[in-house]
C-alpha cells in the first residue's frame, strides 16, 4: 500500500465523532491517534450531540406521569499538534473535552417541582402528620388548660370523655387545634422546596503535552503530562429529590494534574498500527458552594435529627473528586488495496468514580439512618456501579485521490443499571458513517454522523445508590451526533 494512499486510510479512521455519546460522563473518548501521525500535523474539530431521552415516574415514584425529552444538545471541541522534531523523537499537544454533561427536566414529573410538590412522599407525609398529631396532643391538652384556667387533669378528663362545652366538644376542639398547628408548621416547611426543575451542567477540558521516543520506524513509546480542569452546576427539585429539593451546587472552576502514557507498533507497508495509551486518575478539590433551603425540614424526622440542621447550615469545605483512569486500544490494518480494517477498544474505571459535597453528604449521613434509606454512613450525590466498556469496528477506503469514507459501528456497556437520574441511559449500539475530501495532498476535510439507539435504564435518585430501587424508567431512546474536523500535514 502507497504511503499516500496509507495517510487518507489512516486519517479517515480518526471519525470526528468518535466518542461523544459513551457512558457516565464520558464524551470525546481522549484518542491519541493525532499524535500518531507520519511528520508534522494539525487537526482541530468540532462534535455535536443531539440526544432523546424520555421516560416516565416509575419505581418507588407515586405516580406514572410521562418524561419529557432531559437531554440537552451540546457540543464538544478537540485540537491538536504533533511536531515530529528528530528522526527518533516527537512531541504533541492535544486537546479535547473527554468529560460533560448538560440535562435538564422539563414537563410535569418527578424531577420538577409543581403545586402538588412535597418535601416528602405523600404516604410518609401522612404518617408524619398522624405521629406529631398524636405527639403535641398533650401539648394541645396542656394549652386548653391554661386557657380555660383549669387544672391539667381536668382537661385531660374533659377530652378523654369529650365532655361539651360552649365551644363544642373538648376532644374535637383540642384535636381540631393540634391538627392546625401541626398542618399550618408542614405547609411552612414545603414552602421551603425549591421551584423549577433538576438540571445539571458540567464541563472539563484537557491539554496533554507528550513526548514521544521512535528507535525505529515500527515502535513508538510515548508518555507526557495532562493538565485538566473542570466545573459544573447541579438543581436538585421535585418529589424524587425529597428533602433534597432546592439543592443547588456551584463546583467552582478547578484544575489537576496527571499522566499518560503507550506504545504503538506499525508496519507502513500494509497500513498495520496497534496502540494503547494508559490515561491517570486525576484528582480534584473543587470549591463548592452549596445551598440547601429545606434543612428546617429535618425537624420532620425527629428532634435529635433537627439539632444536626444548625451544624450543617454553617459547614464548608472542598468536594474531592477524581476524573477516572482509562485504557485506549487501537487497532487498524489494511485488508486490501486502499482499503482498512479499524478497531478501537476503551475501559474507563467509573466504578470508582464518586461525588459527595460537603454539606449533601452530612445531610445524606443524617437521612441516611432512617430505616426506609438504611444508609448509616450516607451515600453520594453522584457515583456509578460498573466500569464502562466502548468498542467501535469500521471501514475505510478510499475512493479516489480526493475523496474516500467509512463506515462504522459502535458499542458501550454503560456504567450500571438501575443508574442516575442525570445519565438515564445504559451504554448504546451505534451505526456511522463519515466522508474525508481532500482538495491536496497535504490537508483535508473529514465529517461524519452516527445514530445511537440508547440503552434502556431505569433512574436513581442519590439516596437509591447502589440498590435496586429506582423513581423513573428510560426507554426507546436515540441520539444523533455530528462532526467536523481539518487536518493539515506540514
Amino acid at each position: 500500500m502507497k504511503m499516500n494512499t496509507l495517510y487518507s486510510a489512516v486519517l479517515l479512521c480518526c471519525m470526528p465523532v468518535t466518542g461523544t455519546f459513551a457512558a457516565a460522563m464520558d464524551r470525546s473518548g481522549q484518542s491519541i491517534s493525532a499524535f500518531l501521525q507520519p511528520n508534522n500535523y494539525f487537526e482541530a474539530g468540532i462534535s455535536i450531540l443531539d440526544p432523546t431521552v424520555e421516560g416516565r415516574d416509575a419505581g418507588t415514584s407515586e405516580t406514572t406521569r410521562h418524561i419529557e425529552d432531559m437531554g440537552n444538545d451540546y457540543y464538544f471541541a478537540s485540537a491538536a499538534i504533533k511536531l515530529q522534531l528528530t528522526d527518533q523523537i516527537s512531541f504533541g499537544l492535544l486537546y479535547d473535552q473527554p468529560f460533560g454533561a448538560d440535562v435538564e427536566y422539563n414537563g410535569s414529573n418527578v424531577f420538577v417541582t409543581d403545586t402538588n410538590t412535597t418535601i416528602l412522599p405523600t404516604a410518609t407525609m401522612n404518617t408524619l402528620r398522624t405521629a406529631k398529631i398524636a405527639s403535641s396532643t398533650p401539648l394541645g391538652i396542656a394549652a386548653f388548660a391554661q386557657q380555660a384556667g383549669i387544672p391539667l387533669a381536668t382537661a385531660q378528663v374533659m377530652y378523654n370523655n369529650n365532655i361539651a362545652t360552649p365551644l363544642g366538644k373538648t376532644k374535637d376542639l383540642i384535636d381540631a387545634a393540634v391538627a392546625k398547628q401541626v398542618d399550618a408548621g408542614i405547609a411552612q416547611v414545603n414552602g421551603l422546596i425549591g421551584q423549577g426543575s433538576t438540571k445539571a451542567e458540567v464541563d472539563s477540558h484537557n491539554l496533554a503535552m507528550i513526548f514521544g521516543f521512535q528507535p525505529n520506524k515500527n515502535f513508538n513509546l510515548y508518555a507526557g503530562g495532562v493538565y485538566q480542569t473542570i466545573e459544573g452546576n447541579l438543581s436538585l427539585r421535585g418529589q424524587a429529590t425529597s428533602v433534597y429539593n432546592g439543592y443547588d451546587a456551584t463546583l467552582k472552576e478547578t484544575s489537576g494534574v496527571g499522566w499518560l502514557a503507550g506504545a504503538a507498533f506499525q508496519i507502513p507497508e500494509i497500513a498495520l498500527k496497534a496502540s494503547v495509551t494508559y490515561r491517570s486518575k486525576i484528582d480534584h478539590d473543587i470549591e463548592t458552594i452549596e445551598k440547601l433551603p429545606t434543612l428546617p425540614a429535618l425537624a420532620l424526622l425527629g428532634d435529635n435529627v433537627a439539632a444536626a440542621a444548625t451544624q450543617i447550615a454553617t459547614a464548608s469545605g472542598d468536594t474531592k473528586i477524581s476524573t477516572p483512569q482509562s485504557v485506549n486500544l487501537d487497532l487498524q490494518s489494511g485488508i486490501m488495496k486502499d482499503t482498512v480494517a479499524f478497531a478501537n477498544i476503551r475501559w474507563v474505571n467509573w466504578k470508582d468514580f464518586e461525588l459527595r459535597p460537603v454539606k449533601f453528604g452530612m445531610v445524606s449521613k443524617v437521612v441516611g439512618q432512617l430505616p426506609t434509606i438504611n444508609r448509616p454512613d450516607g451515600f453520594n450525590l453522584l457515583q456509578y456501579s460498573k466500569d464502562q466498556w466502548n468498542a467501535t469496528i469500521g471501514v475505510g477506503r478510499k475512493l479516489n485521490d480526493q475523496w474516500s469514507g467509512n463506515v462504522s459501528a459502535g458499542w458501550d456497556s454503560g456504567a450500571g443499571n438501575p443508574v442516575t437520574a442525570l445519565g438515564p441511559t445504559e451504554g448504546y449500539w451505534n451505526l456511522g458513517v463519515g466522508l474525508q475530501f481532500s482538495p491536496a495532498p497535504n490537508y483535508f476535510i473529514a465529517g461524519g454522523v452516527k445514530y445511537f439507539w440508547l440503552g434502556d435504564a431505569k433512574g436513581q435518585v442519590a439516596s437509591q445508590n447502589a440498590g435496586n430501587e429506582y423513581v423513573a424508567d428510560f426507554s426507546d431512546n436515540h441520539a444523533i451526533a455530528y462532526g467536523l474536523k481539518i487536518g493539515y500535514k506540514f
